[in-house]
């Protein structure tokens, strides 16, 4: 047995993590617990000796230590994603309990708290029991083969007496039933218990026993049942998860040795298990959100592997929720004038005709002593106001509304980059404007608007779809995301989503000689800049008349670049602003930026159906192989897949795109080569594969190593 005690300073900014202890072995599961206890050992408080540990192991350190000298914070944000991916989606997924039961029974229930409020993965719902103490039970008939490595019951301190105290498993055949395991529950918890689990064999049935309710309570509730079957893969790490086929969607850990992988996911894994240990004390109450945890807020990433995470979420969500309102706001659409605004907005400058300013303006309270709404409901009220569309005859019954969230996505940040922006709260970003860069739908708030109040309305909107099950979706970049959960934000990795043609011009006249300054801009370059509204800005008093220096060009590209950086920072501040008044700023702290997105917007959806019509075929025979392979390919990815394929050929990550496809240079010529796109003109270069699975692997690696290559348009053009 091999085993050292290791400290890991670990690659990421300073003062970002602290150094910890952890125990090596080459067995795993003879390590697992040794590495905690030496870990409780190290730092806890004692009375009396304290124990010897054994010996550390130096090679083992020296290993555990080790990092490619390449290797960059980024690497392990990837490699989280990577674990996160092949280990941490399959516990997302453990409520699909279809696949492991054929049925579930029940003792008893009320009407609106069935049986099917236990699988519907809402854990605001749960099925509550109306009969006699001490004679609550589920039973589940479990399907042929399933053998059960974990079974989890939801449960929330909120249910006071309904709330399970102790809990006894059976398990067997028919009415043969043997006694499998008897689990206390502490009464403060709220999320997933374990009541079984590392089964070895079938059991036909499984059934769960309420022995006693907190408080002596008579009926019992549970909001949820989650199975872990034994026919899923380990979980576990082995350095043969990080073969290259496996790497391709992370360019960034390609190359890498296997092992080095291994033994760094090895080392963010234990980090996580600690730092579960003590979220829970890091995390402010909802009554004081100036208190934060934002000093992790390096680690976000990290949090994705968090197995706390999620019931600390919901418990958040639950302490700040309030009651619904007493009625349900009526509102009166006429989307008719809508739709008349949206084709030509420059008729109506107030824009009172908007979807969004109808909603806006219905939704004022119309008295001082009418609250206005808090948008911090249960996830049950699913429908915020009820709309009647003018000379539609549409009975709003959920619908209607869900139209109206639509209609307001649109007309903020529209689909379509032909369509005139209807509302002056975003503009369209530099990237979209001149055909350039990566992020080529995308919206930024416009600097020019200066209307708070619906930047924060905006907000609370964001913060509504957060909680419940409606999306407002708005295609806004990283840098604004990031900034709307309080994260640092930085010119080089999230400005060229805006404007990529100014970044490279930046970066160029740094670099540039004085003979090919003075050549390029002779005395045209002043102390000015362009924001994304158009607007031009003078970086220093009278910068428009001061010519910039070659010797001063370095404090040129400062101001332009923190003018650039902070030309929305009034507009986002009102967004976070209204987003904290509906969501806990603990909840933002739990999140990354990129699940705020997915929860305000949802996933936004790249179907092959909706690529088929809008894709064309160009110099090809119909019954090319080619034709046939790229949709075979299409059809074995991924929707973050053929998200990325449509950025690589044209920019967008979003649909409507129009696709165009040409043979590549070598015509008919079988090649392994990779596939060429011409973003400007939404073009792919397809080369002839010998097959359908070579075209696949070509067309998913070219889409996620090829992004960043943009030869497009070079920083002079213009």
């Amino acid at each position: 047995m091999l085993r050292a005690a290791v400290w890991v300073s670990c690659a990421t900014p300073p003062g970002c993590w602290a150094s910890f202890l952890l125990v090596w072995s080459p067995n795993p599961s003879a390590g697992r617990s040794r590495w905690e206890q030496v870990v409780d050992l190290t730092y806890s408080l004692r009375l009396g000796a304290r124990p010897r540990s054994l010996e550390q192991d130096d090679a083992a350190v020296e290993k555990l230590r080790f990092v490619p000298p390449t290797w960059s914070y980024e690497c392990d944000e990837d490699l989280v994603h990577f674990l996160y991916d092949h280990i941490g989606k399959e516990d997302e997924n453990l409520g699909s309990v279809k696949q492991y039961v054929d049925s579930i029974d029940v003792s008893s229930y009320t009407e609106d708290f069935n049986v099917s409020c236990l699988t519907d993965s809402h854990a605001d719902t749960y099925w509550e029991s109306d009969g006699s103490q001490g004679q609550h039970w589920v039973r589940l008939n479990m399907k042929k083969g399933t053998i059960v490595k974990k079974l989890l019951l939801t449960v929330d301190t909120t249910d006071e007496n309904f709330m399970p105290k102790r809990i006894a498993v059976y398990g067997g055949e028919g009415d043969n039933l043997k006694k499998l395991s008897d689990v206390g529950i502490d009464e403060s918890y709220i999320g997933d218990v374990c009541v079984l689990e590392d089964m070895t064999t079938h059991l036909p049935v499984i059934e769960i026993r309420i022995v006693e309710c907190r408080d002596d309570g008579i009926d019992v509730r549970l909001r949820g049942i989650k199975i872990k079957s034994s026919r899923q893969r380990d979980l576990g790490l082995s350095a043969d998860m990080f073969q290259l086929a496996n790497l391709v969607r992370y360019p960034r850990l390609e190359g890498t040795d296997p092992d080095v992988l291994y033994r760094r996911a090895v080392v963010i894994q234990r980090f996580i298990k600690l730092l579960d240990s003590v979220l829970h004390h890091l995390v402010p109450a909802w009554d004081h959100t100036v208190g934060t945890f934002s000093k992790l807020k390096h680690i976000k990433q990290f949090l994705l592997l968090s197995k706390r995470r999620t019931a600390l979420i919901t418990q958040c969500l639950k302490d700040s929720e309030t009651s619904k309102p007493n009625f349900m706001p009526r509102l009166y659409i006429n989307r008719r004038l809508a739709m008349e605004h949206r084709d030509n907005p420059a008729l109506d400058p107030s824009c009172k005709n908007a979807v969004f300013t109808q909603v806006y303006e219905g939704l004022k309270p119309s008295d001082k002593f009418e609250k206005a709404l808090d948008y911090r409901w249960p996830l049950r009220y699913d429908q915020w106001w009820e709309c009647k569309f003018i000379a539609e005859g549409i009975i709003d019954q959920g619908g209607g509304f869900r139209d109206s969230l639509a209609d307001m996505s649109e007309e903020l940040c529209p689909s379509s980059a032909d369509s005139p922006v209807p509302l002056p709260f975003f503009v369209r970003t530099s990237n979209q404007g001149n055909s350039t860069g990566e992020a080529r739908d995308m919206y930024v708030p416009n600097p020019s608007c200066k209307d708070f109040a619906k930047y924060e309305w905006i907000g609370q909107i964001m913060g509504a779809a957060l909680r419940g099950k409606e999306f407002l979706v708005l295609a806004l970049p990283g840098f604004v995301w990031k900034q709307l959960m309080g994260e640092e934000i930085s010119w080089s990795k999230d400005f060229p989503a805006l404007d990529s043609v100014l970044v490279k011009l930046l970066e160029v006249m740094e670099m540039m000689d004085k003979d090919t300054f003075e050549f390029k801009f002779g005395n045209e370059l002043t102390y000015t800049t362009v924001l994304s509204d158009q607007r031009m800005v003078e970086l220093i008093p009278s910068g428009s008349n001061t010519v910039v220096k070659y010797e001063d060009r370095k404090e040129f590209i400062r101001l332009v670049r923190k003018a650039r950086l902070e030309e929305s920072k009034e507009q986002i501040a009102a967004m976070q602003a209204g987003l904290l008044k509906v969501v806990p700023q603990a909840v933002l702290d739990l999140l990354t930026w990129q699940e705020l997105e997915k929860k305000v917007c949802g996933d936004p959806e790249v179907t092959v159906d909706a690529l088929r019509k809008l894709t064309r075929f160009e110099d090809f025979e119909p019954s090319d192989t080619r034709i046939q392979y790229f949709w075979e390919a299409l059809n074995n990815f991924t929707n973050e897949d053929r998200s990325r394929f449509l950025r690589f050929v044209t920019g967008r990550s979003r649909l409507p795109a129009r696709i165009y496809i040409y043979p590549d240079k070598l015509g008919s010529e079988s090649t392994d080569a990779l596939p060429e796109s011409s973003t400007c003109s939404s073009t792919l270069f397809l080369p002839n594969y010998a097959t359908a699975k070579i075209c696949e692997e070509k067309l998913r690696y070219a889409a996620y190593n090829c992004v960043a290559i943009d030869t497009d348009m070079s920083p002079w053009e213009e």
